[in-house]
């Protein structure tokens, strides 16, 4: 769909007035088209779901995530009503909704992490709204049976992130397989699915959470690994001050424990330990490999490392992370924090 296109369609259900309405195309993700609409004093933005995503491989999924984000946004809102975007307007026929545009206020964290800004406050406040989702949708028979997208969750994540990378790498193939089947059959609570840096805004008042189109009713072990990942790569990258971007790994498993339920716990810091080191070598060898880890010695650091240590370390992150401190400082420093 065009620019010109979305503007005819916003026009006709008048949600746009005036003939100079602007459709500027939004970065930052490969899933869906995302475009910031200005018509004179008003701002909003429209989001719609892509059929192939814009990666080099071939990776297809099913653009009906364009509906269980809007379902996402519109649970947790419930209870967390700042922490999300507010919808306000869908058009499913059409596959794209709108919501709020949230400014020049606001900034991308995976931004302030790459200038080497980071900051345990902003740890804290994300893995407390990401135990939050985790506990008020545990066992919701409910939200379990509107968040049954494990054929999407498989399309999104099982396939791309570990069925794929494990194809790469015979020795492994079996540990990333088991995982994968693992996760298909695990259904415990509301995950987000993609709670990256890079799909949190950070603004004066509010922390919000963006992209949930990859929602699923499955294993919380995910969303913290997946976290905990970009900590532990962005840590490789910025070596000089990488104690500083393991901390915010650890502050952000502490802070979730002492929101989670007990229940919640059981096996978990051990499941954690063993996606986020398959989650490491998938965004080296995945489908969806990180832009910044580029040189090659890095790259081997990362394959080196979670071939040494998986299936975890006995489990324990702290373990994980000293572990991982140990082998960025045993190779030569390619990029200095600015």
């Amino acid at each position: 769909m065009t620019p010109t296109e979305i503007l005819t369609l916003l026009h006709q259900r008048g949600l746009t007035a005036e003939p100079g309405a602007s459709c500027t195309p939004l970065g930052g993700g490969v899933s869906s088209d995302i475009w910031l609409i200005e018509d004179g004093h008003m701002r909003f933005v429209v989001k719609r779901a892509l059929p192939k995503l814009r990666v080099d491989q071939d990776w297809f999924a099913d653009v009906s995530r364009n509906r269980h984000e809007q379902d996402f946004i519109d649970y947790v809102s419930r209870f967390l009503p700042d922490a999300v975007p507010h919808i306000l307007h869908r058009a499913p026929e059409h596959g794209f909704f709108t919501m709020e545009y949230l400014g020049a206020d606001y900034h991308n964290w995976k931004t302030l992490l790459m200038a080497g800004k980071p900051e345990i406050d902003h740890a804290k406040k994300a893995a407390t709204i990401l135990a939050a989702i985790h506990r008020h949708s545990w066992n919701d028979a409910e939200v379990r049976a509107r968040f049954a997208t494990t054929s999407q969750f498989f399309q999104l994540r099982i396939e791309p992130y570990l069925l794929s990378t494990g194809q790469r790498h015979p020795p492994l193939q079996a540990l990333f397989a088991q995982e994968a089947d693992r996760l298909a059959a695990t259904s415990l609570c509301l995950v987000h699915g993609d709670f990256s840096p890079k799909n949190i805004l950070i603004g004066p008042k509010r922390m919000v959470i963006l992209d949930c189109e990859v929602a699923w009713f499955g294993d919380p072990a995910f969303d913290i690994a997946f976290l905990l990942n970009h900590f532990f790569l962005k840590a490789l990258l910025l070596q000089q001050i990488s104690d500083l971007y393991l901390a915010l790994a650890q502050q952000a498993w502490k802070t979730y424990q002492a929101i989670a339920r007990a229940d919640q716990l059981d096996s978990l810091e051990e499941r954690v330990c063993r996606i986020l080191l398959l989650l490491m070598l998938a965004r080296v060898d995945g489908k969806s490999p990180v832009e910044y880890l580029t040189d090659t010695t890095k790259q081997d650091c990362v394959r080196t490392f979670v071939s040494g240590n998986l299936p975890g370390t006995g489990g324990r992150l702290g373990n994980l992370c000293r572990a991982w401190e140990k082998q960025i400082k045993e190779i030569p420093t390619c990029q200095r924090a600015p």
